[in-house]
């Protein structure tokens, strides 16, 4: 993979970034701790040098096996890690918190869990309207100002929450979902790019609806990310369109070997705007098969073609 620059951060970072939630292990399938340790060394290794987790992956435990796993292996100077503060896992649930001293708390428990000196990106994971962000941004500046972390940036914000944070500190990176099933964010996408903010899309698989890997609307549990977080792609009226899309994908994949994910990484990667696609693995193959599925591209033709199909089926 060919590295990237993140906006005006002066970070080169691989096009594709490894996300951990899914490895912090809370609302996703469990695998033991040696495999998804093995995990993050196979992104490393398979050339993935950009790291994205968050204290809210199951308390800390995904930044528990990043630094235990950058460690033993020595490759803390390799990468890039991006990690959030203001949100919190407490009990089986997330507790939102812009305060000062919430900021402060969470970043000396990064750099904890993390094993570092110092934070790369760090990013607000949501916005707490309870707190004036110029509380909140004033503690990233002082932050900064120590040298504990090097960029801030925002996660979830709307371009007004965005503008707003900027009058207290620049606003360097901004992460938002998007992908073949969730465009919403496309045009914020494109102007954070026009104003040098990098730029990470997350969920860019859609929780895993974009892989083919399911073909049947199921009952998650409560907690599963497949019902709290993505639950309106996994249930009626759009899990038939949606698999009408992947359908619709086939043809385009076979033609190039390739799967349904890649197909779906590809389109999300090659948008302009879109500096980096953050793509979660628990396992080592799937980590492999993400990074295999960087090798080739989609031509204009089947952009193009994708572009017709989605106008048709999902709007």
């Amino acid at each position: 993979m060919k590295n990237v620059m993140l906006g005006g951060t002066g970070l080169s970072v691989s096009p594709m970034t490894l996300g951990t939630w899914g490895i912090g292990g809370a609302g996703w399938d469990d695998y033991p701790d040696d495999v998804r340790m093995d995990a993050i060394a196979a992104a490393v290794e398979s050339g993935i040098n950009f790291i994205d987790t968050a204290p809210a992956y199951n308390a800390g435990e995904a930044e528990r096996f990043i630094g235990k796993t950058l460690e033993q292996t020595g490759n803390r100077g390799k990468v890039v890690i991006a990690t959030k503060c203001g949100n919190r896992f407490i009990d089986g649930k997330y507790v939102r918190s812009g305060k000062p001293e919430n900021i402060f708390a969470e970043c000396e428990d990064s750099l904890k869990n993390l094993r570092t000196d110092h934070i790369d990106v760090m990013l607000v994971h949501w916005p707490d309207p309870t707190v004036p962000f110029s509380e909140t941004f004033g503690a990233l500046s002082q932050l900064k100002a120590e040298g504990k972390i090097r960029h801030v940036g925002v996660s979830n914000f709307s371009r007004e929450q965005i503008m707003e944070a900027r009058k207290t500190i620049e606003i360097e990176v901004v992460q938002l979902q998007y992908s073949m099933f969730n465009r919403e964010n496309e045009e914020l996408l494109k102007w954070a790019h026009g104003e040098g903010i990098g730029t990470m899309a997350y969920g860019a698989l859609c929780g895993g609806l974009l892989t083919g890997r399911y073909r049947k609307v199921e009952t998650y549990e409560p907690a599963d990310s497949r019902n709290r977080f993505y639950g309106r792609f996994f249930q009626e009226p759009f899990f038939s369109k949606a698999m009408e899309m992947l359908d619709a994908m086939q043809p385009i994949a076979d033609r190039h070997g390739a799967d349904l994910a890649e197909v779906a990484l590809n389109w999300a990667r090659q948008k302009e705007f879109v500096d980096t696609c953050i793509v979660g693995a628990q396992k080592r193959s799937r980590v492999e098969a993400n990074v295999k599925g960087y090798a080739w591209q989609l031509a204009e033709s089947e952009l193009s073609e994708l572009e017709t199909a989605m106008q048709r089926i999902l709007c």
